[in-house]
């Protein structure tokens, strides 16, 4: 494993860390504390020490998940959680300092921690980001030791800019793939000069590049891919990372054929994000240990040739670009 450092917190983490939204469940699947476990332990074995969890992911047993088995463990896992998504309706008027505080609060409780290492705000509203108190919050539970850094979870580039105009902020996650190239060009290096850690999320587009869904793939109607393509119930962008089916998967196609020969998409999408610098983690997440294992090997494989690289950005700008690159 090879470990980054992530922005101004100076801690020494993973390049490859474990995104927990669907561990033991999630995506239409029932939670399984058992799965979770295993995943968990398979994670810290294999040298994973940067896990992200969240309030709402499966109503705080993801939380008591991680926070069981980091206990158990005796290397020092680094916990980063979210909080304010479970803040209803998801808008400006309705979020406040002491809700907030309520959440940190029970992220504590469900994770049996006695500091959180990173906590993020959950993808707030745009108008958030401008508002000084939400930000002051954080600096006061840092004083208080509830906290060791904080920083925010993001849909937008612009949001990110905003974000790091504050000092508590460390680290910034985002959106970014092979079909999602807008952070490369305006987000890394403005984190780069300010030392803000990058966090990178949904690194293969919802399974799209793993290139194993097709036109004929179905999902249970409790899976995202199913009921959220539209942003029915939260950003689309989350979901296939905004991208229309029928313009990913031609794209998937070029995508093989560029590296025909050189092993699974999957592996070499989270690569291709390794080829950054600026990338401090990218979390993938897992619902079975053989994916766990698979994630950790991508970031063993060659660097991606400079042609390569210059031909996925070729296959972004022709067939995804116009889709997504305006939108966040």
């Amino acid at each position: 494993m090879n470990y980054r450092t992530l922005g101004k917190t100076g801690w020494k983490i993973s390049e490859i860390g474990l995104g927990t939204w669907q561990v033991g469940g999630g995506w239409g699947s029932p939670f399984n504390p058992k799965i979770a476990e295993e995943i968990l332990h398979t994670a810290f074995d294999q040298g994973i020490n940067f896990v992200d969890t969240a309030d709402v992911y499966d109503a705080g047993l993801s939380e008591s998940a991680v926070g069981e088995v980091v206990r158990q463990r005796s290397e020092k896992i680094y916990v980063a959680t979210k909080c304010g998504r479970r803040i209803q309706p998801h808008i400006d008027e309705t979020y406040s300092t002491e809700k907030l505080r309520r959440h940190v609060e029970d992220s504590l409780s469900n994770t049996g921690l006695n500091r959180l290492d990173l906590i993020q705000l959950h993808c707030p509203p745009t108008s958030v980001y401008n508002r000084d108190e939400v930000f002051t919050l954080f600096e006061k539970l840092r004083a208080e030791g509830k906290i060791a850094a904080m920083g925010v979870s993001v849909e937008k580039v612009e949001e990110a800019k905003l974000a790091m105009e504050y000092d508590i902020v460390s680290t910034v996650q985002v959106i970014f793939n092979m079909f999602r190239q807008k952070p490369a060009d305006e987000l890394f290096p403005l984190a780069a000069s300010k030392e803000i850690g990058l966090i990178v999320r949904v690194p293969l587009a919802s399974g799209l590049l793993t290139g194993k869904i097709t036109p004929e793939t179905t999902f249970s109607k409790d899976d995202h891919r199913h009921f959220n393509r539209e942003g029915k119930a939260f950003d689309k962008g989350e979901t296939f990372s905004g991208v229309p089916l029928d313009k990913a998967f031609p794209a998937v196609e070029k995508l093989r054929e560029v590296f025909n020969g050189d092993g699974a998409l999957a592996a070499i999408a989270l690569r291709w994000i390794l080829m950054y610098d600026q990338v401090s983690v990218v979390i993938p997440g897992a619902s079975k240990s053989s994916q766990l294992e698979a994630n950790v090997n991508a970031g063993k494989l060659p660097p991606i040739t400079k042609d390569q690289m210059d031909a996925v950005r070729d296959i972004y700008n022709e067939h995804i670009r116009e889709e997504v690159h305006h939108l966040w």
